[in-house]
């Protein structure tokens, strides 16, 4: 009986479904990943605080006026110190450093996520993301992306980013370490206030970061 079944032309039919489905599969869902990972250690800016005395957006003032009783030299609480004369203030294009222009800490969607992302100018005056100790989960198809969409936690903010503004920074290099990917010069930051780690193939964050302004 077995001998027939061998012989039978919709057994190797069969047999070869299987083994196509079994490909695709594999191919699609890359199930080791999930027990793998890519680690990066890429040399990250050395970077100085946003502009002094800019507030991150969304902060509150505190509304306190400055006392007459500071000491001589001494800058008033919540005020920008001058800088000296033929020196450039920390956080302007000129400064020695690169500047922290908006950051903010990963939260975990599809899977558990931890770190920092960061938008660096650069002293040329470029733009580059910097994601500083990510560590999250491996997966198919998963991309770097800067999105004007509101970061949000548990399963209500796991597909949202794909709905509105994004700007793409290529493949995740790593699911673990520190990395950063330049910004295509004459991107409008403006709105891009989160950034995620998005797999395309399933259109699912794993997770997402709120940038917010001022370092």
């Amino acid at each position: 009986m077995s001998r027939r079944l061998l012989r039978a032309p919709l057994t190797w039919v069969a047999v070869a479904v299987l083994g196509v489905g079994v490909a695709f599969g594999l191919y699609w869902f890359q199930p080791w990943k999930v027990v793998t990972d890519t680690r990066v250690d890429e040399q990250l800016s050395v970077v100085d605080a946003a502009p002094p005395g800019t507030a991150p957006t969304g902060a509150a003032s505190t509304g306190a006026a400055p006392t007459d009783s500071a000491p001589t030299g001494a800058t008033p609480t919540g005020t920008a110190p001058t800088a000296p004369a033929g020196q450039s203030p920390a956080g302007s294009p000129t400064a020695s450093r690169p500047v922290v222009v908006s950051r903010g800490a990963f939260v975990s969607h599809e899977h558990d996520t931890s770190g920092d992302a960061r938008i660096v100018r650069t002293t040329d005056g470029r733009h580059r993301l910097e994601l500083v100790g990510l560590d999250t989960s491996n997966g198919p198809d998963l991309k770097v992306w800067l999105t004007d969409r509101p970061v949000h936690t548990g399963r209500a903010g796991w597909g949202v980013f794909d709905d509105g503004r994004r700007v793409e920074l290529g493949r995740l290099k790593g699911n673990r370490g520190d990395q950063a990917y330049a910004i295509p010069a004459g991107t409008d930051l403006t709105g891009l206030t989160s950034v995620t780690i998005w797999c395309e193939r399933f259109a699912v964050s794993f997770g997402a970061a709120p940038l917010v302004a001022g370092g």
